[in-house]
C-alpha cells in the first residue's frame, strides 16, 4: 500500500515543540453552539502554549450563538460570506474552506469539524504529525470509528451511512488506489497550503471527496498520509437529510471522471460548482 498509516499517538505535543514550520487550525461553522466551545478549548490551549499559530473560526452565516461563543472562547473569527467578497454568494462548505485560506497564514493547514464529541488536541497532533516528520507527505486525512446513537443506545459502528453506501463504492469502482482511506469524507485534514492552493474546491458536501481526489492526482499515495484520531461521535441526521449530501459526492466524483473523459452517455446531469485554484487568484488589490 502506497499510503501511509499512522495512529495519533505516534505524535503528539512534541512534534509542535520541535516544528520549523507554522501551523494554522482552522474550524469551519454553521449553528454550533452546543458543541463549539468544547471544540475549541483544546485548540486555544495549543496556542496559548505556542504550539500552533493561529486557531480560526470562519462560519458559514450561523443563525445561533456560534460566532459569539468563539470570540469568547479566544478563536479569530470570520464570517464566510465577508471573505472574497468579490466571488459572490457564499456557495456551501467547500466555499467557506475555499475563501478560509485567504486568511490563514500557516504553512500547514489544519481544518477539522465542529461537532466532535470525542474532540481532543490529538486531532491536530495527530493531523500535522506526518507533514512536520515524515518526509514527502503534504496531506493528512482523518480516520476513525463511527458509532451510531440511536436514543440512549450507542452501536459500535454505523455512524458514516454516505461514506459506505456513496463514498467507498464510487472509489472501489473508479479509484481503487483511493480504497485504502477508511474515511474518505472526514471533515479533518492537514495539508501544506501551498499545495491547498493548487487545488480547485467544491463549493458543497463533495469538498473532501474531490480533494482526496485531486491531491491523489497531484502528489500520489506517496504523498498522502491517514491518521487514526480513536473514534468520533456526532449528531446524527435522519435518513432523508442524507440525500442531497450523497447527491453532491456522487456529483464531485462524476465531475473528475468526466474532465478524464471515463464518462459516456449522458453526463448534462454532472453540476458540480467550482472555486478554482486561489493561486489562480488575481492578488488582492491587484488591477
Amino acid at each position: 500500500m502506497g499510503s501511509r498509516s499512522f495512529d495519533h499517538r505516534h505524535f503528539g505535543r512534541a512534534v509542535l515543540e520541535r516544528r520549523a514550520r507554522t501551523v494554522s487550525v482552522c474550524v469551519p461553522t454553521l449553528d454550533e453552539a452546543p458543541s463549539i466551545e468544547r471544540t475549541l478549548a483544546p485548540l486555544v490551549a495549543l496556542r496559548d502554549d505556542g504550539l500552533v499559530d493561529q486557531v480560526a473560526v470562519v462560519d458559514s452565516g450561523s443563525a445561533d450563538a456560534t460566532r459569539e461563543l468563539a470570540a469568547r472562547a479566544g478563536a479569530e473569527v470570520h464570517r464566510a460570506g465577508a471573505l472574497m467578497p468579490e466571488t459572490g454568494a457564499l456557495l456551501g462548505k467547500g466555499d467557506a474552506l475555499w475563501r478560509a485560506l485567504g486568511v490563514l497564514h500557516g504553512d500547514v493547514v489544519c481544518f477539522v469539524d465542529a461537532d466532535s464529541e470525542d474532540f481532543g488536541e490529538h486531532f491536530v497532533t495527530g493531523l500535522v504529525g506526518p507533514l512536520l516528520e515524515v518526509p514527502g507527505v503534504q496531506f493528512a486525512k482523518g480516520s476513525y470509528r463511527r458509532p451510531f446513537r440511536l436514543g440512549e443506545r450507542v452501536l459500535p459502528e454505523g455512524g458514516g451511512r454516505v461514506t459506505e453506501l456513496t463514498a467507498r463504492p464510487l472509489l472501489n469502482s473508479f479509484y481503487p488506489e483511493l480504497a485504502v482511506f477508511a474515511q474518505p469524507l472526514a471533515g479533518e485534514i492537514a495539508a501544506d497550503r501551498e499545495l491547498l492552493f493548487q487545488l480547485p474546491f467544491d463549493c458543497d458536501y463533495g469538498v473532501e471527496i474531490g480533494m482526496l481526489i485531486d491531491v491523489w492526482t497531484r502528489v500520489g499515495l506517496q504523498g498522502m498520509a491517514e491518521v487514526d484520531l480513536g473514534t468520533r461521535q456526532n449528531r446524527h441526521r435522519e435518513l432523508s437529510e442524507l440525500t442531497p449530501m450523497a447527491a453532491t459526492v456522487l456529483q464531485s466524483v462524476m465531475a473528475r471522471l468526466q474532465a478524464e473523459g471515463r464518462l459516456t452517455g449522458r453526463t448534462s446531469g454532472v453540476r458540480v460548482v467550482q472555486r478554482p485554484p486561489m493561486a489562480a487568484q488575481p492578488a488582492r488589490g491587484a488591477a
